[in-house]
């Protein structure tokens, strides 16, 4: 063994969830280590759009969601970690989905989480891009941020530097831990070796590489996700997260909603948006290009090679076409196309296996990581070291 470094905490993976269960640890005045396979992170916490919204979520995680606001908000107040509080809206294309707006408002009053009912003028002179056309209205969540989802996480492991405890190991497979002794041990793919008191795993469906027959068990499912950016707009700017109707049709936050299930008993089972899971988002970077889509595919982690990785050119038209019918770009220009990919419970919204009370896995977060995790990330240390 080449060396044996000692930690109060080791996090294995460095996406968004291992990045801010180590910051929370860092907080309490842990030894933190943080230890990413690759040399910055690839996987899901890279590939979506960068949007903050608790307003999407049920109630359980719209408090993970608001607390991860305040979170990002604070570190953004020390160092840019590209965060911006912009604003999410939802835009109604119809009056069903109209009534689910209002409805959700209510909602988010009785939650105290604030909200803005729009008219469909409203809107349109906040975006004025927005196609009169397609909006009937609009519900504003002004205190929900974006960020730049290829920056975001490498800024805040930079951030985490400035602790005098924290140490960072990318490009370091850790492959196998063995909790069975007063303290963890784990080994990575060189040779090193590590101990820690406690242990996270936050590595994705890849936890199958150390507790393979837990995976296996796990009931997690993959999801593929399609999207693409725009090439920068010349005049056009949409600030903030753009949610349209398809969006409002599927977010689990309006399931709560009265009329939720009336709405979903009338839509055709046979349309192309339903086939491939697909609701319009937008994102607008800083430098004025746009993140357009997304679908969504699903398999079995055990069967996640099942599916295909070719960019799927009739959704790219799909996102284009539809897009083109909410605003009016400058510039409809593909820049680049790319697939995403996270896992997710089909029978819980988390997974999470405690061992020997010293390793901590936890995963599948599916779409929520983002928006969710530095709130969760705070709750779950809280609970492991205060027990």
């Amino acid at each position: 063994m080449k060396s044996n470094l000692h930690f109060d905490l080791l996090v294995v993976g460095g996406g968004v969830l291992g990045t801010f269960h180590a910051y929370h640890a860092l907080n309490r005045g842990l030894r933190v280590a943080l230890v990413e396979r690759n040399q910055t992170p690839l996987g899901a916490t890279v590939r979506n759009f960068g949007q903050i919204v608790p307003s999407g979520m049920n109630l359980k995680w719209q408090r993970y969601g608001r607390q991860s606001l305040e979170i990002y908000k604070s570190i953004q107040e020390k160092t840019d970690i590209s965060v911006r509080q912009n604003g999410s809206i939802y835009l109604a294309s119809d009056e069903e989905e109209l009534q689910l707006i209002e409805e959700l408002h209510t909602i988010n009053q009785s939650n105290d989480y604030f909200s803005q009912l729009l008219t469909a003028e409203q809107c349109q002179a906040q975006y004025p891009a927005l196609k009169s056309s397609y909006c009937k209205g609009g519900l504003f969540f002004p205190e929900e941020m974006s960020a730049n989802p290829r920056e975001m996480i490498r800024r805040v492991q930079t951030f985490l530097t400035r602790f005098s405890h924290f140490s960072h190991f990318p490009g370091t497979a850790i492959i196998r831990i063995d909790s069975s002794g007063e303290v963890c041990l784990a080994e990575d793919s060189s040779g090193n070796t590590y101990s820690a008191e406690k242990i996270i795993i936050c590595s994705g469906s890849e936890f199958n590489l150390l507790y393979p027959e837990l995976f296996a068990e796990s009931h997690l499912e993959v999801v593929q996700l399609q999207m693409m950016r725009l090439a920068p707009q010349a005049t056009v700017q949409i600030p903030g997260n753009i949610l349209t109707g398809l969006s409002i049709r599927r977010y689990e936050s309006f399931a709560d909603c009265p009329s939720w299930k009336t709405v979903k008993a009338r839509e055709d089972v046979g349309t192309f948006w339903k086939k491939w899971g697909i609701h319009i988002l937008f994102k607008q970077e800083e430098d004025g290009s746009i993140i357009l889509g997304d679908s969504h595919e699903y398999a079995d982690v055990s069967e996640r090679d099942t599916l295909d990785f070719d960019i799927k050119e009739e959704i790219s038209r799909y996102f284009v076409e539809e897009a083109g019918k909410i605003f009016d770009l400058d510039n409809w220009q593909i820049q680049t196309q790319w697939m995403g990919m996270y896992s997710q419970g089909k029978s819980h919204d988390i997974y999470q296996k405690t061992l020997d009370n010293k390793v901590h896995i936890v995963t599948g977060i599916g779409g929520k990581g983002m928006t969710a995790s530095p709130g969760f990330a705070e709750f779950h240390i809280q609970k492991i070291f205060s027990s």
